[in-house]
């Protein structure tokens, strides 16, 4: 059995053999370590994958005894996680379907290592994906006088799927409170531009007034102040004054797609941890 162990506490002298010393006395083999201390904040982060000989391995008796030896200890917090259970993920959509394409190529192909048991909607455009991919389509409007309604709806599956992370690919509607508060720093969405630049509906059209030389994308994690969370991944390409404003979004959609699946990946694989609204991203 192979374990990825996250961990977060104040940097001190002795805690990385400490841990280290512990995960071998529990009979794992570390194949794989990366840590990053924050200089100004005095903090640690780590990130190690583990091998378990042993598949009678209890995660229980382990986070027992960790909790018991070293957490209080040293100030810890931390997460374990096995390969033996993928991660569940719910896709919000709305009628752009470039993302939810490339996503799910990914899935179908092995790329990506989790389960998708729906994807949700607030329009019925892209119902026919979802059956290309013989994944359950849910249509659930949202309107003003709706939205709330709506969510409640969302959380509903949400709660009864199990779902562990969400990703927007191209959902254009403003997520609230209701529901990011259930999953913290575990809603993904896509950003066209390196934020905050090129707001609103048309950025392509706002980039190319201002003859920029360059484009973006951000994935980040979702919260409260819009498009203002933790950053995941960024990517940029060129563009010139040859370029039309069409020429200008398929490239955009083209970084878009690139950048939300290496976000959503990064995740999958407990790559990221977030701290103060920024993350550290583990190699």
């Amino acid at each position: 059995m192979k374990t990825t162990i996250l961990i977060h506490c104040p940097d001190q002298s002795g805690i990385i053999c400490t841990v280290t010393g512990f995960v071998h006395a529990q009979g794992g083999n570390i194949i794989y370590l990366d840590q990053h201390v924050d200089k100004a904040s005095g903090e640690l982060f780590m990130r190690i994958e583990s091998e378990f000989l042993d598949t009678k391995l209890s995660v229980h008796h382990f986070k027992s005894k960790f909790e018991e030896q070293l957490t209080a200890k040293f100030k810890i917090k931390w997460s374990i996680h096995t390969d033996e259970t993928k991660p569940r993920m719910g896709l919000f959509v709305s009628k752009y379907n470039h993302c939810l394409y490339d996503l799910l190529s990914r899935f179908n192909s092995g790329e990506l290592a989790v389960d998708i048991p729906f994807i949700i909607s607030n329009h019925n455009d892209l119902e026919f994906v979802a059956k290309q991919f013989d994944i359950p389509f849910y249509h659930i409007p949202v309107t003003k006088a709706t939205k709330a309604e709506a969510e409640n709806k969302q959380l509903e599956l949400l709660e009864k799927y199990k779902i562990d992370f969400i990703v927007l690919a191209r959902y254009m509607q403003i997520v609230t409170s209701k529901i990011i508060d259930h999953y913290p720093n575990k809603i993904i969405n896509i950003h066209h531009s390196f934020l905050p630049a090129f707001a609103g509906a048309k950025p392509y059209h706002a980039a190319f007034k201002r003859g920029v030389k360059i484009i973006g994308a951000t994935g980040h994690y979702v919260t409260e102040e819009l498009d203002a969370g933790p950053i995941i991944a960024q990517d940029t390409t060129t563009v010139s004054h040859t370029n039309s404003i069409d020429d200008l979004i398929a490239k955009g959609r083209d970084l878009e797609k690139i950048v939300l699946s290496r976000a959503v990946k990064l995740h999958i694989q407990r790559k990221t941890m977030v701290y103060n609204n920024k993350t550290i991203i583990f190699s």
